[in-house]
């Protein structure tokens, strides 16, 4: 019997070990297709398969959110990155597209100046970021630190 068992543990050992991470899918414009769980783990899984020049703009924004806001929460959902402050709710959202990447604020109707991007929701507004944009930093600081002040969504 205590064979049997050894033999049950290598075998499972040998299995986890040997089988390689697998690459995420992409989704239709380049989203990374990632499984939904709370944490940096899973925004930085999704940030690392986002494609091409789209990966540093995720880096960018991840460092740029974390540093405008301490202790800000993150999870992956619906395929994307949401960042929120725990018990407030999402302030914001990134998500990949074909030629661009769309950062959501989902009550950019309120942060002055608004982000240039509208949305059929009243409250969201959008600020699309293409590969050669040059991104005002002091601006979505800005909006990001207003955003986080703001009664987030419950998602």
């Amino acid at each position: 019997m205590a064979e049997k068992k050894s033999k049950t543990a290598a075998k499972v050992t040998s299995k986890t070990t040997a089988e390689p991470a697998a690459t995420p899918k992409l989704l239709s414009g380049g989203n990374p297709q990632i499984a939904k769980g709370h944490g940096d783990a899973p925004v930085q899984a999704y940030i690392a398969a986002m494609p091409g020049w789209k990966s540093e703009i995720g880096r960018r924004l991840d460092v740029m959110i974390t540093t405008a806001v301490p202790g800000v929460s993150k999870a992956v959902k619906w395929n994307s990155p949401f960042y929120g402050i725990e018990g407030q709710g999402w302030f914001l959202g990134v998500h990949c597209f074909t030629k661009y990447v769309k950062v959501a604020f989902f009550r950019g109707a309120l942060l002055d100046p608004p982000p240039p991007g509208a949305s059929k929701q009243k409250d969201v507004r959008y600020l699309d970021i293409r590969e050669n944009d040059d991104i005002d930093e002091s601006q979505l600081t800005a909006w990001v630190e207003q955003a986080s002040r703001l009664p987030g969504e419950r998602m």
